[in-house]
């Protein structure tokens, strides 16, 4: 029988916002629940520190200077015109157009449709023309962009928009339910994917339940740092620059996921109430990493500008259960990436696929189902990243962040420095190490991206939104003119 898949993701949620990842501040008794039950890994890489294009790169294998999608989205998401009634909704842009982003790249979701699965869709897309189902989903269920205050969602569904006042993660996890007594009925095994927009912010207390929030109303938060705002802070972030404002987005942040966590708890209840538990693969991760005062930053990759590459805004949380792993509990030191999952899900699936010479990512089933023994070969696999001209490698021993647009560089000894406070770069003790890092961080680049969509060349990038679709077939077209506004820049 081949397994069914849960996919769930989560916007916003270091790898340190678990209390199974050692943070003692935090009650996601569910997350832990899973772990416990499956494997966690310590290690796991979005490809790049912001939305829309860590989402495209799991979807698609492939990394943002390939797929195309080099920042969050804030025009292509959907066709107003077509929707005159939602032009007051304070999310909806009324001047948008719906943009297929994607077109022509692969999906792991069209791969799994076409080996027989039945694939639905309930939260987040952000992807482009959220309005149309794409290729591989039989259901779907999304909000008009990027994200929404938590009582006041814009739901799409069976063409219409709809105001809802409901608090978006149970009404994410009300259709996920729906969905599941539905394709449970069906004689094809199924993949649900379950796109919460939590935890990303709002988090005033408005915009979540009491009870959430009073389960941190006497917390000391001692589980993140505290440190004077990073000298590169965006003024755009939700900052904690005084206690009040500290506690506050901390106790948002932290019920957000409680919230969600509780909302993950009734899919895992209702796998095990309907039978469907043993023979059904549960991931979870998020799209990228946060910081919630690490480093000084209130933020992504974007809540600095220039971008920043620290671990605490690329590193998320992941986790798996599947029915042929027999070591629940494990935590797995390997390193992999979201550009793993696209041949790990198709290839636990059992699907007939072949990767393209693009996509650089390696099946994680024959460690997952060999015990995941870890070797000191798994902990020396290099680990690339990037957002538009700021890219990212990592070996067992070392980081560089290289900025092409300043030359703004970073080195870091991550055995000696894990937090990451002492920038090494231009150390005559290891201009060796600095030279062959960019030498394989040029090289697999130039492996791994499509020209025309090569991020290094973006050096317009803000942080403050990728507005158009600017690639002509064979040329990199208008950039400065298309791609990202100019009329704010962080």
């Amino acid at each position: 029988m081949r397994p069914n898949i849960l996919f769930i993701l989560s916007d916003d949620q270091g790898a340190w916002a678990m209390r199974c990842a050692g943070n003692t501040d935090i009650f996601t008794p569910n997350l832990d629940r899973l772990a416990s039950e499956g494997v966690r890994f310590e290690n796991f890489y979005c490809a790049s520190p912001v939305c829309s294009p860590a989402r495209a790169s799991i979807l698609t294998g492939e990394m943002p200077s390939c797929h195309g999608i080099q920042d969050w989205l804030c025009r292509g998401n959907v066709n107003a015109d077509a929707h005159p009634y939602m032009k007051d909704h304070p999310h909806f842009q009324s001047h948008d157009i719906g943009i297929e982003y994607l077109a022509g790249h692969p999906s792991y979701i069209a791969e799994l449709a076409k080996n027989g699965y039945r694939c639905a869709l309930s939260g987040k897309w952000h992807l482009g023309n959220q309005e149309q189902a794409k290729e591989g989903f039989m259901k779907w269920f999304t909000i008009s962009g990027g994200g929404c205050a938590y009582y006041a969602p814009d739901i799409y569904e069976n063409g219409t928009f709809t105001y809802c006042h409901d608090y978006v993660t149970d009404v994410i996890t009300d259709r996920a339910l729906d969905y599941l007594d539905e394709l449970e009925k069906e004689d094809a095994p199924f993949c649900l994917q379950v796109h919460y927009t939590a935890p990303h912010s709002p988090w005033t207390p408005e915009n979540h339940p009491k009870e959430y929030l009073d389960l941190y109303e006497d917390c000391a938060f001692t589980a993140t740092p505290d440190e004077p705002i990073h000298r590169n802070q965006v003024t755009s972030a939700p900052l904690g620059d005084t206690p009040e404002r500290r506690r506050e987005n901390l106790t948002g942040y932290y019920a957000a996921i409680s919230a969600m966590d509780a909302n993950i708890g009734r899919l895992l209840d209702k796998l095990e109430r309907d039978g469907l538990a043993d023979h059904t693969i549960v991931i979870f991760t998020a799209d990228n990493g946060m910081n919630m005062g690490h480093h000084g930053v209130w933020g992504k990759g974007n809540g600095t500008y220039p971008p920043n590459m620290y671990d605490s805004s690329v590193k998320v949380p992941f986790i798996i259960r599947a029915p042929f792993i027999k070591n629940g509990g494990t935590v797995a030191q390997k390193s992999a990436t979201h550009c793993d999952l696209f041949p790990t899900i198709l290839d636990m699936a059992g699907a007939d696929y072949k990767l393209n010479d693009r996509q650089p990512g390696t099946s994680l089933y024959p460690y997952l189902a060999g015990g995941c023994a870890d070797t000191d070969e798994h902990r020396i696999i290099e680990i690339h990243d990037e957002y538009g001209f700021v890219r990212m490698i990592r070996n067992d021993r070392y980081k560089l962040v290289r900025r092409y647009r300043n030359n703004d560089n970073e080195l870091y000894d991550m055995l000696e420095d894990p937090y990451e406070t002492t920038n090494r770069i231009g150390d005559p003790a290891l201009a060796d190490v600095t030279a062959e890092l960019t030498a394989a961080l040029e090289n697999w680049f130039d492996k791994y991206s499509d020209p025309v969509n090569d991020g290094k060349k973006s050096l317009t990038l803000t942080g403050s939104g990728q507005r158009d679709f600017c690639y002509k077939e064979d040329a990199f077209v208008n950039w400065n003119k298309l791609y990202y506004s100019q009329e704010n820049p962080l």
